[in-house]
């Protein structure tokens, strides 16, 4: 059984598989002042367990994931600057994006700084301006107040009309100092990286019918090459390269149904230690049927093929081989049922995922070839909430 609450605005899309629940609540206060200028006070309270009890506080993971000001609409501000909004604090970078059913992020940049969003330089395009600020776990064998590495990330994210174009650069002193063993010997952590996205929103389902679409092209190399989750991992070389690409879309097909179907692929390389390999790519397709204004019937199938080759990095072994999962999930909700991306809504669902055995060599410790999760298949059953406000 799973119970899921819904991120507001974020990405529980998923129809199953999670035996938890994550909760996050969030406080804002708005305020626009006689001279036209706006504030913005933000906070989010998150807690993610595996309790199903109604008192959880022994097992909690309590934790505060925002807490920023946003000062918009400035009166002194003129010519590009006058409709930009300054920002401080830990927070969401604002222009994240994911393939929400998926609980996927395209880019999730996040951290504690500071910057400037909507700086115009004309009627269609605009740039937003970022520092970030992240920490790394510490280093082995150093003193204990030697071991703290701070990760920085600055950001220019720029937009053209529907095209995007986000480009940033990392610098963690002293991360280079990490090292990663695999069978072809010791490679040391990368300390400077780059990361780049070229991204399309459409308000087409691809320029074919009515609906939207949204792709995007990253690429990274030394810390950049985490390519979603943007400096959030401090283990990689100084010659590590990823390439992802990443697309969706939503459409109606008729009156009663629709279909959102989307793609992720990525390869990377010398991402840990010299000559290791990572190369996967996933399809997946959401149908839903809407049975009444408040009742639909939402069928969900997948499947990722991977092959990857560690060359020894934390005792993996090298497979190859692929996954499928399929889901029926019973969906009642409350508004626009036509539009898939409406909330609230109460699922329930059944899911059942098998793969291939090569995949449980992989490695002894996650998730594939682990006690009571190897190939020959899995259901899962439950109920899913999710609500965004």
């Amino acid at each position: 059984m799973s119970l899921l609450p819904g991120r507001p605005g974020g990405a529980v899309g998923r129809l199953g598989n999670e035996n938890n629940t994550y909760v996050e609540l969030n406080l804002e206060h708005n305020q626009t002042l006689a001279s036209g200028a706006t504030s913005r006070y933000k906070v989010m309270l998150a807690d993610g367990q595996r309790s199903y009890n109604d008192w959880t506080g022994g097992s909690s993971e309590l934790n505060i994931r925002q807490a920023f000001v946003e000062l918009g609409s400035l009166p002194t501000f003129s010519g590009p600057w006058k409709d930009s909004t300054l920002w401080a604090g830990k927070r969401f970078d604002r222009d994240n994006f994911d393939i929400h059913w998926l609980d996927s992020d395209v880019i999730f940049l996040a951290g504690t700084g500071g910057g400037i969003y909507d700086v115009r330089w004309g009627d269609n395009l605009k740039s937003n301006f970022s520092l970030y600020g992240r920490n790394f776990d510490s280093l082995e064998n150093r003193n204990r107040d030697d071991t703290r590495i701070e990760n920085y990330i600055v950001t220019a994210n720029n937009f053209a009309g529907p095209f995007q174009l986000m480009l940033s650069g990392l610098r963690a002193k002293n991360n280079q100092d990490r090292e990663n063993a695999g069978s072809q010997g010791i490679s040391n952590a990368a300390d400077v990286g780059f990361h780049s996205m070229l991204a399309y929103h459409g308000d087409t389902f691809y320029g074919l019918r009515e609906g939207t679409s949204k792709t995007a092209l990253l690429y990274g190399h030394g810390l950049g090459a985490e390519v979603k989750a943007l400096g959030s991992d401090g283990r990689l070389t100084d010659e590590a390269n990823t390439l992802r690409i990443a697309t969706y879309g939503i459409t109606p097909l008729s009156k009663n149904w629709s279909i959102a179907p989307a793609v992720l692929a990525q390869q990377s390389k010398n991402r840990y230690v010299s000559g290791d390999d990572y190369t996967w790519v996933t399809f997946n397709a959401r149908l839903i049927q809407q049975i009444t204004e408040n009742f639909e019937l939402a069928y969900e199938g997948s499947y990722q093929y991977m092959d990857l080759d560690p060359q020894g990095y934390s005792d993996n072994n090298k497979v190859k081989g692929g996954f499928y999962k399929l889901t029926f999930a019973p969906t009642f909700k409350v508004g626009d049922i036509s539009n898939m991306l409406s909330r609230p809504e109460i699922r329930f669902f059944a899911t059942y995922m098998d793969w291939s055995k090569q995949l449980d060599s992989y490695s002894s410790s996650d998730s594939f070839g682990t006690d009571g999760f190897t190939a020959g298949g899995q259901w899962n059953f439950g109920i899913q909430m999710e609500t965004w406000f």
